[in-house]
């Protein structure tokens, strides 16, 4: 496959759910990736993700942050190509690799903890966060990426979940989420990350549910709501849904873990109730990840910005025009 005669792929390389083209930028002699999303460019739902994935990435420069460069129809003119900046594996498969010494668990928290950050002080919810999304070079960068779910805090009220039978993505999602709220906040992007530094820490998926009512037992087997948690989701069967699931083992984390210093973060993480989680910001504090956090690693305060507005559109029709607009800058380059 040749795009445009400038990028020549050399092999497919799986990074989460998505297929990549590990490819040859000619032009500047550097290695990148390009993911093929197919039927965007005919399929609403999947126009809207595409397009919101373009509109934040343009504007959402940080380190632990997936660089967007190009955006390139397809041969069809159904599929489009993302281009990005090389990450060679993903943390998923890092993690099932076994290779990673404790401090390397600390300085991948520490930016997954920044780019967590970086985006809730834009005022902006991942909402899919997970090992799986969080890709990663030779020299241990983190970057994150998947931003086609990702949603402005002032768009976030009646939302659809991000549900999928994907076990994957059901793994790393908050508990207020599988109770059915529709309110996105910037917990539920905290509860992922405190799934992933228990998966980094036990080498192993925290609560690998294999139904959205299995996904809950596991949480309860270590978090014991009391009724004021439960109330906290606000949603109109989470009593009963918990009521329902009986007899649950209960797990003490802090038994399976040595560091007193990480056991105490993901506590803080994994906390019931939403309003009661730990910030990214005061995460960023937290002694587990204090020896990372110094005056060149200053927290990231960012100008909040209306970088999308939720309205109904037709996505295909603004995939489409925001392509021409990259195609054609490509063109002149």
């Amino acid at each position: 496959m040749c795009l445009i005669n400038r990028f020549d792929t050399v092999q497919e390389i799986q990074l989460g759910t998505n297929l990549y083209y590990k490819a040859v930028d000619k032009k500047y002699n550097r290695y990148i990736l390009i993911k093929r999303i197919q039927y965007a460019l005919n399929n609403e739902s999947t126009a809207e993700h595409c397009f919101r994935e373009i509109l934040f990435l343009q504007e959402l420069n940080h380190d632990n942050v997936i660089r967007l460069s190009n955006v390139l129809r397809a041969e069809n003119d159904s599929d489009i190509y993302l281009v990005f900046e090389f990450m060679e594996t993903d943390l998923q498969q890092v993690i099932r690799a076994n290779i990673l010494q404790d401090v390397h668990k600390k300085q991948i928290i520490y930016q997954l903890l920044k780019s967590v950050q970086f985006l809730h002080s834009n005022n902006l919810v991942h909402r899919a966060i997970n090992p799986q999304n969080c890709l990663i070079d030779a020299n241990s960068t983190l970057k994150l990426q998947q931003f086609g779910f990702v949603h402005q805090l002032s768009e976030c009220e009646n939302i659809e979940p991000v549900l999928s039978d994907r076990i994957a993505t059901r793994w790393y999602t908050a508990p207020e989420i599988l109770l059915g709220s529709t309110k996105s906040t910037k917990s539920e992007d905290m509860w992922a990350v405190g799934c992933i530094l228990g998966e980094l820490l036990l080498g192993k998926p925290l609560f690998p549910g294999t139904s959205t009512m299995s996904q809950l037992e596991r949480i309860l087997e270590v978090t014991a709501p009391t009724l004021e948690d439960i109330n906290s989701i606000n949603t109109p069967f989470a009593s009963s849904m918990i009521n329902s699931i009986q007899n649950v083992k209960r797990k003490n984390l802090k038994e399976l873990i040595n560091d007193e210093n990480a056991a105490d973060l993901l506590e803080k993480l994994l906390r019931f109730n939403p309003n009661e989680r730990i910030t990214a910001e005061e995460a960023l504090k937290h002694p587990f990840v204090g020896r990372f956090h110094g005056p060149e690693n200053q927290i990231a305060i960012c100008k909040q910005s209306q970088i999308f507005e939720c309205k109904k559109k037709n996505y295909v029709e603004l995939l489409n025009a925001e392509i021409d607009k990259w195609e054609k800058d490509i063109k002149e380059q």
